[in-house]
């Protein structure tokens, strides 16, 4: 299996600010970029807790082979 690298980012923000999330650029070593879908959470602490957990697990059954 090939070493992997997951690749994330997070910010905790008033959901009532945000206007707009776009994806987020990734610059690969052979010249390619690819691109990461952001996802905007939204809750309490428990329930964003809550989402991200599943969303991992499912994220991961994309990939049942790892």
């Amino acid at each position: 299996m090939a070493n992997l690298a997951l690749v994330y980012g997070m910010r905790l923000l008033p959901a009532e600010d945000l206007q707009q999330v776009g994806d987020a650029d990734v610059k690969l070593k052979n010249g390619n970029t690819a691109h990461v879908t952001m996802h905007v959470l939204e809750g309490s602490k428990e329930e964003i807790e809550k989402q991200l957990r599943n969303s991992l697990e499912a994220f991961f059954e994309f990939y049942p082979d790892l």
